[in-house]
């Protein structure tokens, strides 16, 4: 069968390209996606639209038109109808990503709320979405809570989870008529076969000890075990609470919290100096020479800056506990770097919502980033090789391994 294109492609582009419109794009996503929704009902008809053929099974009906929400914005989109039957384009009209429905239905709720209209107003334009209706916002939100709270309340059965990391975000949400702030705790770990995955994602009034406690509580009931380390920023009741629930467990502040902490109290013209030292300290290629290096740096800051060497000193224990681990994991486990690229991602997210109407719109938002990025971890190579990961687990441990003399006595014995 030989099918007449709807549109001459070049002449299309030449002409929108000639108007230069600042809808360019949209006119141009419209115009293709209807030619092909005209192209594949003429496929499901067996004949093309308005020819003659023995092959023809069906026959075209008109058009039913549908909003389509695009990142280049709503297009209207017409989707052929047929006499006999329905046509509906499965491959086009799939369920939005996860992420991207709840940002829209964050904006929807948001409205329906009468929460910051004239910001909601600027946003919604800058999104190029025309509107949604009551039921479109009740329907994508119920079907993104249901997939959210799943992923939330998942067992964390991939263990052990030998690393840790953790932090907290800081969002706005209006409640009893003012605006506050909440914090949004979240964590990630490495399971037994080397992926990170996102482990636990809540959302607590303050960032507190209470609050770390019951987020980690949580996570040991649903599975968290085996912990060697948690890495984190040195909040008091964070760290607490890790202890409280992962006996045995390690911490490494990490080192991008503690950088910021050392500026804190240091002058602003030796930052550059201060920096380039501490980096040195993670640079050497063996525990001892990580020891001996942190000495001549303290020595350094001890002659020109004691205010540093002293918030140094007292930080030494928090700030080396990677080395009673193989150096082939040491990059990955005393930088939280993995886990400041994951936040900037939330707040890319969720900066253009700015204030929040509920809590829940916090939990539905990031909690379909976090799940989208769960996902593309389980796809993406090892984050810790295998064998690091069993070197990992063993460290602290005595050695099992029999001695000489052991061995003597074991063949006598035999």
């Amino acid at each position: 069968m030989t099918v007449n294109p709807s549109i001459d492609p070049a002449r299309f582009l030449d002409e929108q390209l000639h108007q230069a419109s600042p809808d360019l794009l949209r006119q141009m996503l419209t115009t293709f996606i209807n030619a092909l929704l005209s192209a594949d009902a003429d496929l499901v008809c067996g004949a093309s639209y308005g020819t003659v053929s023995d092959d023809r099974v069906n026959r075209r009906n008109g058009y039913r038109h549908r909003d389509f929400d695009t990142r280049a914005g709503t297009i209207d989109v017409a989707i052929p109808k047929l006499r006999q039957g329905a046509y509906f384009p499965e491959w086009l009209l799939e369920r939005r990503r996860r992420a991207e429905a709840a940002l829209t239905t964050v904006v929807a709720t948001s409205y329906l709320l009468g929460v910051s209209t004239r910001r909601m107003d600027d946003l919604v334009k800058t999104l190029g979405i025309t509107g949604l209706s009551k039921s479109q916002v009740s329907e994508m939100a119920r079907d993104l809570d249901e997939q959210v709270a799943a992923f939330r309340t998942r067992p964390l059965d991939a263990g052990p989870y030998t690393f840790v990391a953790a932090d907290a975000l800081m969002m706005k949400v209006r409640e009893g008529g003012r605006v506050v702030k909440v914090a949004c705790l979240v964590a990630t770990g490495v399971n037994a076969d080397g992926y990170r995955e996102i482990l636990g994602l809540q959302v607590s009034s303050t960032e507190d000890g209470a609050g770390w406690l019951t987020f980690f509580r949580d996570m040991v009931a649903r599975g968290l075990s085996g912990v060697k380390l948690v890495t984190s920023d040195a909040h008091a009741g964070l760290v607490a609470a890790a202890g409280a629930t992962l006996p045995g467990a390690g911490w490494q502040r990490c080192r991008t919290h503690y950088a910021a902490n050392l500026m804190s109290v240091t002058p602003k013209a030796s930052w550059p100096w201060v920096k380039t030292l501490l980096g040195t300290i993670f640079d050497q290629p063996d525990a001892d020479a990580v020891h001996a290096q942190f000495d001549r740096v303290l020595a350094a800051l001890t002659e020109k800056l004691p205010r540093s060497a002293e918030h140094l000193e007292s930080a030494r224990d928090e700030i080396l506990a990677f080395t009673a681990f193989p150096k082939e994991i040491w990059r990955q486990i005393w930088s939280n770097n993995p886990t400041e690229r994951l936040n900037r991602e939330i707040r890319r997210r969720t900066d253009v919502v700015g204030i929040f109407p509920n809590r829940d719109s916090i939990i539905r938002l990031v909690g379909a980033v976090l799940a989208e990025q769960h996902d593309e971890w389980a796809e993406q190579r090892r984050y810790l090789g295998l064998e690091a990961l069993t070197k990992a687990r063993r460290a602290g441990e005595p050695d099992t391994q029999p001695t000489d003399g052991e061995l003597t006595v074991l063949e006598a014995a035999a």
